[in-house]
């Protein structure tokens, strides 16, 4: 069935009853109108329509999920864990008593296993927005006023949405490096190198955050040469200071070459091959690399070209960023901004929890998001993932912690699996034994890290954690017997 403006609904042929298609026109007014479909917006426009609100999203990719679903987080995800079956498949099983024939990489067939997790997840979002009646508006969305949205449709038509409140979820855009362009064949951004048509022999990444590492991990299990160049001096983009230190050892020892506080001065294409120029950070001799592909993964920016921000008078700030109060609101009252085109950590996580909070605040005047409890994870082998403070953040502030460090070479699950690198370090209060945080390194950190996500949540002390009793044997216990170290100094298996 469809619902009509004016409330009325119609059978559609071979349609299912719970799924709602509602036309609009151009006097139809939403309550709220979302600008963008990713992990931010998406969630925004189900929660407000959950609430009773009539919702539109525009989103002009012509599939929903954003950047995320679509060429981030989920594609890079699928080739991350592909490549770690195939270059464990040819590389680890025999000492675990499996003997196989000549392993061969189908490339074809892992992108295709890539494209469809990928469609499977957008048309899921689809569904969604049909079973809660949110209108999915195909096209790029543009301010006229503060709540009227030009809508250039994909199919070539042109409406305009009126909305009494309007959230901008644009996401962002990789960073380029200027003289450096994408042509997504030869130098690359994280789409260009979740699309390579064929293994690299030589690949350099630019950038040791979270998206070189994964990438090139991908690239390197699959047989390319991978060079890592980083202008600091430290991978990982923000992580504990050790956990860094083991991380780019075991890296390493996989085969990935770093060139650390090193600086990018040029890259240019001669006929097959990428010369990239560089030199130490701090002065010193140049050379030149050469790669047959680039992947230039120094961060994103704010996406926001073609909203007419400036026809409205919305303030951004000196990087790009939409400027926003507690309340998501902008200079422009009934214009809220979430995700990565305003303030705050560039994830997807971040973005849907302000998806929830921004939608509760237009319905019901209240809603929260912890900025303290935002998980970050590495989806490499082994994970790194971590939540609350870091050594670092502190000692900078002067409170005084505890350390308690676990290796999972001492779990015995980990033991089992064969799977021992890495290990999980908790910081708790010195006097009041509260969690602070939580840092981890090894299989499946990034799963792992939830529990203490919710620890910290909740305000919990290492010694809650230590005394709560843990499934045996689970990778988990060594989260408990890491609260045991950091609560009373010992633990029971180290």
């Amino acid at each position: 069935m469809y619902s009509t403006p004016a409330g009325k609904t119609y059978p559609l042929a071979g349609e299912k009853k719970e799924h709602v298609y509602t036309y609009f026109d151009a006097d139809t007014e939403y309550d709220v109108v979302v600008i963008g479909g990713g992990p931010g917006g998406y969630p925004a426009a189900i929660k407000a329509a959950q609430q009773g609100l009539k919702v539109a999203c525009i989103e002009k990719r012509g599939s929903l999920g954003g950047t995320c679903l679509n060429v981030g987080c989920i594609p890079s995800k699928a080739m991350l864990n592909n490549s770690h079956i195939y270059h464990d498949v040819k590389h680890g099983l025999k000492s675990r008593g499996i003997e196989v024939g000549d392993v061969k990489l189908n490339l074809a067939g892992m992108h295709k296993a890539r494209v469809k997790a990928v469609t499977g997840l957008t048309r899921g979002v689809e569904f969604l927005f049909k079973k809660y009646g949110v209108d999915y508006v195909k096209g790029t969305g543009k301010f006229l006023t503060a709540n009227d949205i030009e809508v250039a449709g994909l199919d070539g038509s042109q409406s305009t949405l009126k909305a009494k409140n309007v959230i901008i979820a644009t996401g962002s855009e990789a960073t380029p490096i200027p003289g450096i362009e994408f042509d997504e064949k030869k130098i690359v951004s994280s789409t260009g190198a979740l699309e390579l048509p064929e293994v690299p022999k030589k690949m350099v990444v630019i950038g040791a955050g979270v998206i070189g590492l994964e990438l090139g991990s991908v690239w390197s299990r699959l047989g390319a040469e991978v060079t890592v160049v980083e202008y600091l001096n430290a991978i990982g983009a923000g992580m504990d200071a050790e956990l860094a230190k083991t991380f780019h050892k075991l890296l390493s020892k996989q085969g990935l070459k770093f060139k650390m506080g090193t600086k990018v001065n040029g890259a240019k294409i001669e006929g097959d091959v990428v010369k990239v120029d560089v030199e130490a950070a701090k002065g010193g001799n140049a050379e030149t690399l050469d790669a047959d592909v680039v992947l230039v993964s120094i961060g994103r920016r704010p996406y926001t070209q073609g909203l007419g921000l400036e026809n409205i008078g919305v303030e951004l700030d000196n990087r790009g960023r939409v400027v926003i109060d507690n309340e998501y609101k902008t200079n422009v009252p009934n214009v809220r901004c979430i995700g990565d085109a305003t303030f705050g950590p560039m994830l997807a996580h971040k973005a849907e929890d302000e998806g929830f909070a921004v939608s509760e605040m237009i319905a019901t005047g209240h809603g929260h998001v912890n900025y303290d409890v935002i998980p970050s994870v590495i989806y490499t082998h082994p994970e790194v993932a971590w939540v609350g403070k870091n050594e670092q953040e502190l000692k900078e502030a002067g409170v005084k912690y505890k350390v308690g460090s676990y290796p999972f070479v001492a779990n015995s699950r980990a033991r089992t699996n064969d799977d021992t690198d890495g290990m999980v370090k908790v910081l708790v209060d010195a006097e009041t034994d509260r969690m602070l945080g939580v840092h981890i390194i090894g299989p499946n950190a990034g799963e792992m890290i939830a529990e203490a996500g919710l620890a910290l949540e909740y305000g919990a002390s290492g010694e809650d954690v230590g005394r709560t009793c843990h499934a045996h044997p689970t990778l988990s216990e060594a989260f408990k017997e890491a609260c045991m170290l950091a609560s009373f100094g010992t633990a029971i298996n180290f």
